[in-house]
């Protein structure tokens, strides 16, 4: 079988519904996210509504022949769009915010193109795909400003984006669940890392 990353827009995404749903729950299934089934139920309900976001953007990641693309499984996807002003206080919004503080949060991150999810089925992992999906959905970001939140301890994904380029908000944005990450392109600063007892 081969694998390869393709770009998408909102209508063949939510086409590909049980496929996304399918490799969300293998994705996450795991450490550090132990997510269970009806949070991948969850994931494909609001897909429809992520969809529709100013500067939305996808890619999938697929598996089978080039030649009959319809007829390939999904084993990756990523999301993006741009992150909204004001900045948005629902889900994982609040706790960013209050651990960059209002300045950082407005100059960072409000316009920047968001990466909302980036999932790949563990079967498929090791073949330079998750990079792809990263690049496909994140080259056009304007000014090079993108950004994206995961879990301290998602080892494999914090290693990925540091490979690639990827900074982590050093100081308060550091805290023991949470690591946000700014794009190789980012223009922000770069921030000293805090010392240890400060």
């Amino acid at each position: 079988m081969v694998m390869w990353v393709q770009p998408s827009d909102a209508d063949a995404l939510l086409a590909r519904r049980d496929g996304i749903r399918q490799t969300y729950a293998e994705a996450f299934a795991g450490p550090p996210w132990h997510e269970d089934p009806e949070q991948a139920d969850g994931y494909v309900r609001r897909l429809a509504e992520d969809a529709a976001r100013p500067g939305f953007r996808a890619a999938l990641a697929l598996s089978g022949d080039p030649e009959n693309p319809d007829a390939a499984s999904v084993v990756g996807f990523a999301t993006a769009w741009t992150t909204g002003s004001p900045f948005p206080s629902t889900r994982a919004y609040a706790a960013v915010a209050s651990l960059l503080g209002p300045g950082r949060t407005a100059a960072w991150l409000v316009g920047a193109l968001e990466v909302d999810e980036l999932a790949l089925a563990p079967h498929a992992r090791g073949a330079g795909l998750a990079a792809a999906l990263l690049e496909t959905v994140t080259a056009s970001a304007p000014g090079g400003r993108c950004w994206l939140l995961t879990s301290a301890d998602a080892g494999p994904a914090v290693r990925l984006y540091r490979r690639l380029g990827w900074r982590r908000v050093p100081g308060p944005a550091e805290g023991p669940d949470l690591a946000v990450f700014l794009g190789p392109g980012h223009p922000a600063p770069r921030e000293p890392a805090p010392r240890a007892g400060t």
